[in-house]
């Protein structure tokens, strides 16, 4: 009798988390939200919903929602929980990074890249100074004018081909990539971009999740990552 009560429990909590879900389509839908992925939240009663226009909390009666990070402050330090939930998904794209790495890696950053973007030209003409303070970056790609845009094509190119680094090298020294073709969607890195709340570029994200907005030289990089390390 107690295991078919407990199995019927968790038929009804299925059938209210779908009812959940759909009331929340229904009603992102009418703001031009299509595409979505429902999770739980930390939050009572919401949802997490990652949308083409970011991160969403959402009433579970989707009548209500707040966008922006959500922090957990019960610690020492706040975490950006909205940003931890993200990690996945970065590490789903670690094999199609172009990656610069360090020879003695103390560190690591993920950097949102856009080969038009003068400050990520500075960024990357200091790659053997970032490298020789032990720190290792890895491209993402996240062209500001969106994914219909001729840079967007720029850059696929210089992920399709054989040597990215070296085609990458070329595009961030001002030449124009040779176009090339192939099965990898850079969509995923720009959607990724949205989902952090990226603006502009380079945006680069540090191994704890933080989300460091624009252009950091490398004694600064390594000083703000070495404070971070050792939480002061």
């Amino acid at each position: 009798m107690k295991k078919r009560y407990f199995l019927l429990s968790l038929l009804v909590a299925a059938g209210l988390a779908h009812a959940d879900d759909a009331a929340i389509k229904q009603s992102l839908a009418k703001l031009g939200l299509q595409q979505m992925e429902i999770q739980p939240s930390p939050l009572p009663g919401m949802k997490t919903v990652l949308t083409e226009s970011g991160v969403l909390y959402v009433s579970e009666d989707g009548k209500q929602f707040i966008q922006g990070p959500l922090y957990d402050i019960s610690g020492a330090q706040p975490i950006n929980v909205t940003n931890k939930l993200l990690e996945k998904k970065v590490d789903a794209l670690s094999s199609e990074m172009i990656v610069y790495k360090a020879p003695k890696e103390q560190h690591v950053i993920t950097v949102f890249t856009d080969i038009t973007c003068g400050y990520c030209h500075k960024l990357h003409s200091q790659m053997a100074d970032y490298n020789a303070l032990g720190i290792t970056v890895r491209y993402l790609a996240f062209p500001r004018e969106g994914m219909n845009g001729q840079v967007a094509k720029e850059m696929k190119s210089i992920w399709c081909v054989a040597d990215r680094k070296k085609a990458f090298d070329a595009a961030m020294k001002g030449e124009t990539p040779a176009a090339a073709d192939c099965k990898i969607d850079l969509a995923r890195h720009y959607q990724l971009g949205i989902l952090y709340g990226i603006q502009g570029t380079p945006a680069i994200l540090l191994q704890n999740s933080m989300m460091i907005p624009g252009y950091q030289g490398p004694q600064e990089m390594k000083k703000l990552l070495d404070s971070q390390k050792t939480g002061g």
